[in-house]
């Protein structure tokens, strides 16, 4: 049996503990506690933005050195809920990039949104190892990001599935022999709806996913293949692929991850159950493997994998992201804050659910300076601000 220790003895910090992909981070580590023994993968830090009760029932349960509640006037609930624990706790969110600054081995980054993005930078900076969960901050930043890496000693291991498996399937020194990468698409809720049917589509709806258990707005971007989209500009950036080698194909199965399209007429495809442990524990491991509860993949009962091309028209979000892709500039960092506020406009029932569509295309529209590059981390924010300004301005117009 090889030896893991070492990889077992990493320090993990884990940003945005409460969510989807954090709850499945611990889950992870618990079951590798129960596999190799009670002291691997000591968790240095957890974060969450509010919710307290699931935090610190998590950081009894991990014991961490460090937790941190992003909404600062939350600060005295915390510590009072792990007093005697001797947790240190603390709140707002210089605190949760503090956070990522702490010394550990592994960074996983599940903040929702573009919020992940200074603490994602702070982790960067020190050198660790970055498991990165979350699309936007690549999408809204991602020429700075890229600097970032550049300048640091830092691996970045991407933990979206598709991402993920293109890491592990994709060579990135063979640039010139790969001929297309081919992301796919569960296609959600929606996938055979008629448009006039998505228009009535609630919030319920749109975040029932067929295979995969997520957050709401992760949920709703699957649903308006949106987070798709996202996923183009991240592996354009990640992999430094240029738009012409990127495609999308829908494969409702979820089982098939990334296709790789080689030269010689080699197609190389990474697959596996849509379970996202199974990524984390990837990137938790790399370059080894680990034990996971992950579901194991069954092709029998599985039967058949079917695929095809996506419609354009039905889900604009897709479209307009790969315009965003070629146009550059910080266009992808409109597309990013308009669509969340899209999002959170739509979860709330103020806008319908092809409206989305609608804001970030007009968003993009009226903003001034959206194919100029940022050269900063500042000038991603201001962008970023200017967008969301814009974004709520026109979901109010929507309303009326």
């Amino acid at each position: 049996m090889p030896d893991l220790t070492p990889v077992l003895a990493r320090r993990i910090t884990v940003l945005g503990s409460t969510g989807s992909i954090g709850v499945s981070t611990l889950d992870v580590i618990g079951y590798a506690r129960k596999f190799y023994g009670a002291e691997v993968l000591p968790v240095e830090a957890l974060t969450a933005h509010s919710n307290v009760k699931e935090l610190a029932a998590q950081a009894r349960k991990i014991k961490p050195r460090f937790a941190v509640i992003g909404d600062s006037d939350r600060y005295a609930e915390l510590k009072a809920a792990l007093a005697g624990t001797g947790i240190e706790a603390a709140a707002g969110r210089k605190a949760v990039i503090e956070a990522a600054a702490h010394p550990s081995d592994t960074v996983m980054v599940a903040i929702m949104g573009a919020a992940a993005l200074e603490p994602a930078l702070a982790a960067v900076a020190r050198g660790t190892t970055v498991a990165l969960a979350n699309k936007e901050c690549v999408v809204a930043a991602g020429s700075v990001f890229c600097r970032a890496l550049a300048l640091s000693k830092s691996d970045v291991i991407p933990v979206d599935s598709e991402h993920n498996a293109i890491f592990q399937v994709f060579r990135a020194a063979d640039h010139d022999e790969v001929e297309k990468v081919t992301l796919t698409a569960s296609g959600g809720p929606f996938r055979d709806w008629t448009l006039e049917r998505m228009r009535s589509a609630t919030p319920a709806e749109a975040v029932a996913h067929p295979n995969w258990s997520m957050g709401a707005k992760i949920s709703v971007d699957s649903a308006t293949l949106m987070n798709k989209g996202l996923e183009l500009i991240e592996a354009h950036f990640l992999f430094a692929l240029p738009a012409e080698k990127l495609d999308v194909v829908v494969h409702p199965q979820s089982i098939v991850h990334c296709l790789v399209s080689y030269a010689d007429g080699s197609t190389l495809a990474h697959l596996s159950a849509p379970d996202m442990r199974t990524p984390i524990a990837h990137a938790l491991a790399w370059p080894r493997r680990i034990s996971s509860p992950s579901r194991k993949l069954d092709l029998p009962q599985v039967a058949q994998l079917t695929f095809q091309a996506p419609d354009h028209e039905r889900f604009r979000c897709l479209k307009l992201a790969l315009e965003c892709l070629r146009r550059g500039g910080v266009s992808p960092t409109v597309l990013n804050a308009a669509n969340e506020i899209a999002v959170e406009a739509f979860l709330q029932g103020r806008i319908g659910f092809l409206d989305i569509p609608r804001v970030v295309e007009t968003t993009l529209d009226e903003c001034p300076d959206a194919n100029v590059e940022a050269e900063s981390l500042e000038g991603v924010l201001a962008a970023d601000e200017r967008a969301r300004v814009l974004a709520r301005a026109v979901c109010r117009r929507m309303m009326v």
